[in-house]
């Protein structure tokens, strides 16, 4: 008999590395996205408008900035300061070839001064997307 026709073992695929790798994602992807929803469900009492309009279908990169009633920016659920901001805006849109949107979500209570220092921080970030999250009533 011919070498390369003797019997051989039935050959078999080790999947166990595969569904390890396909739950990681899954469990990466729940919580990346948990982490992103979370950042929009703080309990603010948003400003209401009377004008306005809707998200497109495929919003650009966006960054959601949180103003509390009393003064304090959040971003992504962490405090920040003015100057902080601004850093933290140069440097994604260094990063992106895309242009990077900024939400501004406000306290109804909150100041205009609170919120100025941020619209220049976004204007010396470079970034010409800056909306505000409203209620429409």
């Amino acid at each position: 008999m011919k070498p390369w026709l003797a019997p051989r073992e039935p050959l078999s695929v080790n999947l166990t590395p595969m569904i390890d790798v396909v739950f990681l994602l899954i469990i990466f992807f729940l919580v990346s996205s948990h982490l992103a929803q979370q950042e929009t469900h703080l309990e603010l009492d948003l400003p209401d408008a009377s004008s306005g309009e809707q998200d497109a279908d495929t919003p650009p990169a966006r960054v959601t900035i949180n103003v509390l009633a009393s003064g304090a920016a959040q971003i992504a659920g962490e405090r920040v300061e003015a100057g902080e901001i601004g850093q933290r805006l140069r440097r994604l849109t260094e990063r992106r070839a895309t242009p990077l949107e900024v939400r501004i979500r406000t306290d109804r209570q909150a100041t205009y001064a609170a919120v100025e220092p941020i619209l220049l921080e976004c204007v010396e970030a470079g970034v010409r997307d800056v909306t505000f999250a409203v209620y429409e009533p």
